[in-house]
């Protein structure tokens, strides 16, 4: 079934929020702050490796570089701020770092290989994808620990990760036939190399506007097809 993948993504990241939540007042601030430490180094692993995949290297810089003028352009960081606020305060959540903890999920849930390729897979297939089934697994368990140091952010980061991966499967259903194999792999660089921009950020090593580079993975599908 196509976007089942997605559903049961979320799914897991919902109940793997909750589980964080339960436990955050029970663990140890030092638990916390090494998982972190692991969750950046792994990430970074993660952009790296999918980074050097990468073909058409001049393709990856200028769609970073011009995705990033864009994104700061339209204020795109600013904006998902907003967004996370006004969803904190319409639901009356009094976390601290809800914004953050939603923001800093959906980028990192949102931004690997696995959330393009797998969704664009289910959508050519019309079957569930033994990748993504892969990636809730793996999400379910992170956000656990991510939950229990943000909070409820977390668990809202399902939304805009179904309405992220249920786009590019209906894409896929609609105009897989002119999807070349080579843009999935440049598309999936340009991630990897957000991905180092997130795993410092998680690190506390250096804040990157991450956010403000999403119009990039456009851009280099853009550059792939018509270039």
């Amino acid at each position: 079934m196509s976007g089942l993948g997605t559903i049961v993504n979320a799914a897991t990241i919902v109940a793997g929020s909750l589980i964080g939540i339960f436990i955050k007042s029970r663990l140890n601030r030092r638990f916390v702050n090494i998982f972190f430490q692991a969750a950046g180094l792994f990430t970074l692993f993660i952009g790296v490796s999918m980074a050097i995949e990468a073909k058409r290297i001049m393709v990856v810089g200028v769609s970073l570089v011009s995705g990033a003028l864009l994104g700061e352009w339209m204020r795109l960081d600013e904006r998902l701020q907003r967004w996370g606020d006004r969803l904190k305060q319409k639901l009356k959540m009094r976390d601290e770092r809800f914004t953050e903890g939603l923001l800093t999920a959906f980028m990192l849930y949102c931004v690997g290989a696995m959330a393009v390729i797998g969704p664009i897979e289910e959508g050519l297939s019309g079957k569930t994808s033994d990748l993504l089934l892969t990636k809730a697994m793996m999400d379910g368990f992170s956000s656990i620990m991510f939950a229990s140091a943000f909070g409820w952010g977390v668990l809202f980061s399902a939304l805009p990760l179904l309405a992220f991966q249920g786009l590019l499967t209906l894409f896929a259903v609609w105009f897989g036939s002119f999807l070349p194999p080579e843009a999935v792999v440049e598309v999936s660089a340009v991630g990897g190399v957000m991905l180092i921009g997130l795993g410092l950020q998680i690190m506390e090593v250096k804040t990157v506007k991450v956010a403000n580079m999403l119009p990039a993975l456009v851009i280099a599908y853009a550059l792939m097809c018509f270039v």
